[in-house]
């Protein structure tokens, strides 16, 4: 064993508590070495229970040092359901000696309790969700609000959520501050991830790329400079302006597969931080001051680690993607597929994305489905060197035609996660109008699940039913020919998806209860929806929590709210203009909105709890700084 090696904690991430049940125990961690472990199990009402994980992990080696465990245990007996159940993950040291949980990680335990814990919810009675957790974005983590929240519950585990749903931009590998950056490429070097071979750029390798001059904060240039790639540079790395919403960022966009798994490392763990010295790179005066101005804030970030981990250590995650935990605007429209796709680099970027995003979010949430493609990736760390270019290659292009990332998870109410940004809709009139978020066959699935269902959650990236002001500001700009300056995305924004979605609202055999939880937009809000003149109608409710760790512009925003009020009053003739005519939107205004504002615009976590018809009976936003915005019915928000 190699001195770096004895260096190293056992453990560098987790465990995250990933999909549970009473039967089976579905585990996820990175650890400095392949792990002999044992869980043992503290059931109230049951005597201890040891199992031995030799024979029920997945083990993939992604560097010199770093090791992904994929722990997958079926259970003899099942667990009983509603209680808090003690839990402690054994690891082997090289002496063969027993390191219990709270000694190799003490920060997941709460004060009260000597080991973590979970409750199996008998059924989806609360679910905690949100999504956009940005690290440089100035504002607090709401998942450090999260687990406080928790940390005052330890003794009532039947208020514990049954999920923490995170519904997209978990990571922002196409968003990166410079210090957070430099911390991936020191963490890169300390763990010694994997180096790749790279084609269609202007530095060769992995390595070349971290120690370019243009490394940190002018990607863009490590393209080739031809005209023929001019979109693909706008498009990946300039920066694209949006003068109504924001300004993107991309000039520390992620490139390479080392990159994008040291950024899931450093975002859900303070271990690795504690290993690495980061130091600034060399940089010229502008750079220098945004360098400094983002480090105050990842410090920040950085901080509230303990409690992040901690949190995924108490309550089992289901997660899906959105565009930043690949890149922005991913597929976005027909034509930004054409240019993204057509060129080997910004492939291998995408690509990259997807491999980690299948490592470190997919897996865990049905690992039957994707244990295949688990079984393929591992191959592309077998062997010592860079990976091999071409395995890679071939790996990348069955993820991008791999559909299957949606899944659904059984119980009361049934949890159906949708995957809006691999089965898109083309649009047919125009490769540059946005497509529809599903196309027909994905949206026909969808229809099936909900057929007989009496309830359901469905966890939609982005909202179904939006601020029809943005939506309309989005259709002019996409008139216009410029989908990409304000992120045209959303449901109503391509005509055929639209109007097969509101055909499935309306359809004589979905009268059940749906509740649609959504993120994405950076903001929070939450409408009750009737579906007009139709007696077997189903009940609709839309609840968006947005962001974990960002915000939306707050005058613009204030703007944008005021407006949308005004011009879209329940009264407005200007609604029979819009995809919605047929449906009656009701607004829950937020307890705490001075002004009349409908939309909440704080980092924060959403949290819904469901009675046994899957109506919500309480709908709310855990705001960072300590305080509960409650979204009341509309009946009950307004005098």
């Amino acid at each position: 064993m190699t001195q770096i090696a004895k260096t190293l904690p056992d453990v560098l991430v987790g465990p995250l508590l990933r999909r549970l049940s009473p039967s089976r125990l579905v585990l996820w961690l990175v650890a400095s070495r392949p792990l002999t472990m044992q869980l043992v199990l503290y059931p109230e009402q049951m005597g201890a229970q040891t199992y031995p994980l030799d024979k029920s992990h997945q083990c993939v080696a992604i560097g010199q040092h770093a090791y992904i465990h994929f722990i997958d245990l079926s259970l003899p007996t099942a667990l009983p359901t509603d209680e808090r159940i003690a839990y402690d993950l054994q690891v082997q040291n090289t002496q063969g000696e027993w390191q219990r949980l709270p000694d190799w990680a003490p920060w997941l335990c709460h004060e009260s309790e000597m080991y973590p814990g979970f409750v199996l919810a008998s059924r989806h009675h609360r679910l905690m969700h949100g999504s956009c957790r940005k690290p440089h974005h100035n504002s607090a983590d709401g998942l450090v609000r999260a687990d406080t929240w928790l940390a005052e519950r330890q003794s009532t585990p039947e208020e514990w959520p049954a999920w923490l749903l995170m519904t997209g931009d978990q990571v922002y590998v196409d968003d990166v501050a410079g210090p957070m950056l430099r911390a991936v490429h020191a963490l890169i070097e300390r763990l010694g991830l994997v180096d790749e071979q790279l084609e269609g750029a202007t530095v060769d390798d992995s390595q070349a790329l971290y120690s370019a001059r243009e490394s940190y904060y002018h990607r863009e240039a490590l393209l080739p400079d031809v005209t023929s790639n001019a979109a693909l540079r706008e498009r990946f790395f300039g920066g694209v302006k949006k003068p109504v919403f924001t300004s993107a960022n991309a000039q520390n966009h992620l490139m390479t597969l080392a990159e994008m798994l040291a950024m899931y490392c450093l975002v859900w763990s303070p271990t690795p931080w504690r290993l690495i010295a980061v130091a600034p790179p060399v940089l010229g005066n502008k750079e220098t001051d945004a360098y400094q101005q983002e480090q105050v804030v990842i410090d920040d970030f950085v901080a509230g680690l303990p409690q992040c981990a901690r949190l995924m250590a108490h309550i089992p995650s289901l997660m899906i993607f959105d565009d930043h935990d690949v890149t922005d605007d991913w597929n976005l429209t027909a034509d930004w597929e054409r240019c993204a796709y057509g060129h080997p680099f910004s492939k291998r970027i995408i690509g990259n994305a997807l491999v980690a995003y299948l490592l470190c979010q997919g897996w865990g949430n049905a690992p039957d489905k994707l244990n295949p493609l688990l079984l393929q990736a591992s191959t592309l760390f077998e062997g010592d060197g860079p990976l091999n270019a071409s395995v890679q290659d071939n790996f990348i292009e069955r993820l991008l035609r791999f559909q299957g990332w949606e899944y659904q998870v059984p119980g009361t109410p049934a949890l159906i996660v949708l995957d809006t940004r691999t089965r898109r809709w083309r649009s047919e009139r125009s490769p540059n109008r946005p497509s529809g978020l599903m196309d027909w066959e994905a949206l026909m699935e969808m229809q099936q699940a909900l057929l007989g269902t009496k309830s359901a959650v469905i966890v939609s990236p982005a909202p179904m039913f939006g601020v029809k002001l943005i939506e309309i500001i989005q259709k002019l700009f996409t008139l216009a020919g410029k989908p990409l300056v304000v992120d045209a995305e959303n449901w109503m924004a391509h005509r055929g998806a639209a109007n097969v979605l509101l055909h499935i609202w309306r359809h004589s055999k979905t009268p059940g209860n749906y509740v649609i939880l959504s993120g994405d937009v950076h903001y929070s809000f939450a409408y009750d929806i009737v579906v007009r003149r139709q007696k077997q109608a189903p009940h609709l409710w839309q609840i968006t929590s947005s962001g974990i760790k960002n915000t939306f512009p707050k005058q613009l925003l204030n703007t944008f709210d005021r407006l949308n009020r005004w011009l879209y009053a329940p009264l407005s003739p200007l609604n029979w203009f819009t995809k919605r005519r047929k449906l009656s939107i009701h607004p829950r205004d937020p307890d705490r909105a001075s002004a009349g504002e409908r939309l909440w615009n704080a980092s924060g976590i959403g949290l819904v709890s469901l009675d046994e018809q899957g109506h919500p009976t309480d709908i709310r936003q855990l705001d960072v700084d300590g305080g509960d915005v409650v979204f009341p019915p509309p009946e009950l928000s307004r005098p």
